[in-house]
């Protein structure tokens, strides 16, 4: 890109952001007195906004630019030696072999390390609900290629099923815990069948239907979902039956009276902390196993290219529905575990933004990658809290962290993906002259 193509890009850069800040930046309410509010203007703001995007137009403009051409740099012919790639690639290709299982040993004994206290465990179990929900998602998005914006419709089910079957029938987490499963698995069989024709957007737009649909039921639904009052007093998983509580009920025993030590509100975090740990673990082994199965490569072969597929005799509609149903299925998991968790659950838990984000996260990590899921759903759950401080732009700092992670990566993260099956080498041709 030549300079006067740069410069232009960013004048126009810079009369957008000046647009954009005359509403937003360029007045402000002031108290006026009594019940009276005044307008102020701040049109240097205006200026400052222009000048801060023109120039950092121009510099994100010459830094990709110099970054795509040491990419694609030639190595000279006489050497012979493959391409460079960068140490994102590299990592990628070496996912498998050992960034999951050093990823995994770090998750287990992360409450055993001294920084480890209440707020970095507690920050840690919410990472793994998003590691597990980005998992069940790349399902359906990085395996299968169903663009799916309804996920969070299925967490909601199986955190509403694990708190009614608790509360109304008495229900434990570890016997909630499969049902949530199976009939979240099975929304995603019946959103399946409506858009087992579409694809794309469109396929986009309705489960983004689909999702707002659960939403607006379990808002108004209030004699069952309680409506917009949620659901409270959601019972905590026990250890094998030991409750974690100061003072257990009569008859029982509590955790630290059992193994001897002193009571810490801690123990209860951990021990929820690896629950999740576990069921992400679960969700991950299945799915590397079942990528290796034909149901798995069929959702490949779907992915790359359904008229294709069609013809090696392979059935999309079973194909789609069985990616539906076993996405959704992890999202019920970790939505029962998302109430039980928190102890209270209500509809704007929820949102559009929730889907929104766990799409992000395996978007980000890189379609069909499952170590770059993690370092996704890391870095997307950790950059809000770190940026807590400044409130007003938590979430400007985030939009603004994930634009440029996908000019620099727009393939994600970690992109490579291992081929689930090889191909045996071609066995050399006889020479002419042998036997």
């Amino acid at each position: 890109m030549t300079l006067t193509q740069r410069l232009r890009d960013a004048i126009l850069a810079a009369f957008v952001a000046s647009a954009l800040a005359f509403p937003l930046l360029g007045f402000e309410t002031v108290d006026a007195g009594g019940a009276m509010l005044g307008i102020e203007t701040r049109f240097s703001w205006i200026g400052y906004a222009a000048v801060i995007v023109f120039f950092g137009r121009l510099g994100l403009m010459g830094f990709f630019d110099w970054w795509r051409l040491r990419q694609g740099r030639p190595e000279p012919a006489e050497s012979k030696a493959p391409a460079k790639t960068d140490f994102l690639t590299r990592l990628g290709s070496k996912a498998d072999k050992w960034l999951m299982p050093a990823l995994i040993a770090f998750a287990v004994i992360l409450p055993m390390l001294p920084f480890a206290d209440r707020t970095v465990v507690d920050l840690a179990t919410v990472v793994l609900i998003y590691v597990m929900l980005g998992w069940g998602l790349n399902i359906v998005v990085g395996l299968a290629g169903l663009l799916d914006l309804g996920y969070v419709a299925f967490y909601a089910v199986g955190a509403y099923t694990y708190a009614l079957l608790s509360l109304n029938f008495g229900f434990g987490f570890w016997q909630s815990l499969p049902l949530a499963g199976l009939l979240a698995a099975t929304f995603g069989i019946v959103l399946g069948f409506p858009v087992l024709r579409l694809r794309g957007d469109y396929l986009a737009i309705v489960t983004l239907g689909f999702g707002e649909i659960i939403r607006i039921i379990l808002l108004n639904w209030t004699d069952v979902t309680r409506g917009s009052n949620g659901i409270t007093g959601i019972p905590r998983p026990t250890f094998f039956g030991i409750p974690f509580t100061a003072d257990p009920p009569e008859g029982q025993r509590a955790f630290h009276e059992i193994f001897g030590l002193e009571y810490e509100s801690i123990h209860r975090i951990i021990f929820l902390y690896y629950v999740i740990l576990v069921l992400a673990l679960v969700t991950n082994f299945f799915t590397m196993r079942i990528r290796r199965l034909p149901i798995g490569r069929a959702w490949e072969a779907l992915r790359e290219d359904e008229i294709a597929c069609k013809a090696l005799g392979i059935n999309p509609t079973n194909t789609k529905l069985t990616a539906f149903a076993i996405g959704a299925m992890f999202g019920g998991f970790a939505g029962s575990f998302f109430a039980t968790r928190q102890g209270f659950i209500s509809p704007e838990s929820f949102t559009f933004i929730e889907s929104a984000v766990i799409l992000a996260i395996v978007v980000l990590g890189g379609m069909g990658s499952q170590a770059g899921i993690v370092l996704a759903a890391a870095f997307l759950t950790l950059l809000p809290e770190l940026a807590r401080e400044f409130a007003l732009y938590r979430m400007l700092a985030f939009g603004a962290a994930m634009v440029l992670i996908m000019v620099w990566r727009p393939q994600g993260l970690l992109s490579h993906r291992e081929p689930t099956i090889r191909l045996p080498p071609r066995p050399k041709a006889r020479e002419s002259g042998g036997e």
